[in-house]
């Protein structure tokens, strides 16, 4: 993989991205089915999206995989049978490949449809993230706390703290990334327009 700022349990997503060889796009498609098969069996896989040649894309192929940390990416990029379909472009992709990978915060910020994005700038995620984070917290302190009484305050905490992330990873950041995308990709949606 390119980077990555850590190795704890914090999901990562690879986005890749390839121009095919014009008159090559059928074996691209099988070569796609296949190396996506072949990652649906590896630990912590959770998932691929496939971004097909438009305006949007450059007119590149855009794979953007996720997996549930560090090290399961890691294996899949580093393994043998990624190596092998790798082996399997020659003369099918043009060029290189574009290649980003990103863990922690910025995965909250994802926007599959402007590929290979670079993040919102860091300011702009911290003032989405304090005002959502502080709006949820309160929320789920004033309506969850009284229910909790005589919880240690470990347990009150530790149930607060996952309802805010599982909520914010499944259900609040996707829906304000995309009311807020005009504001957080300002750049990125102007350049591939």
């Amino acid at each position: 993989m390119t980077h990555h700022r850590d190795t704890d349990n914090n999901p990562v997503t690879i986005s890749v991205s390839r121009r095919v060889v014009p008159g090559r796009e059928a074996e691209f498609e099988d070569w796609i089915r296949g190396i996506a098969e072949a990652a649906s069996h590896f630990e912590g896989q959770q998932g691929l999206s496939i971004l097909r040649p438009s305006e949007k894309t450059g007119g590149r192929y855009v794979m953007i995989y996720r997996f549930d940390n560090y090290e399961h990416a890691a294996a899949w990029e580093t393994s043998p049978e990624r190596s092998e379909w790798i082996a399997k472009l020659e003369g099918i992709s043009d060029g290189d490949a574009d290649r980003k990978s990103e863990t922690g915060l910025e995965v909250w910020f994802d926007m599959p449809e402007i590929p290979a994005a670079v993040p919102p700038p860091r300011h702009k995620m911290a003032v989405v993230l304090i005002v959502v984070i502080f709006a949820l917290v309160f929320a789920l302190q004033v309506f969850l706390v009284p229910f909790m009484t005589g919880w240690p305050r470990w347990a009150q905490t530790l149930s607060i703290v996952t309802i805010q992330v599982v909520s914010m990873t499944y259900l609040i950041m996707p829906i304000i990334t995309l009311l807020l995308k005009p504001w957080l990709f300002r750049n990125q949606t102007q350049a591939i327009k």
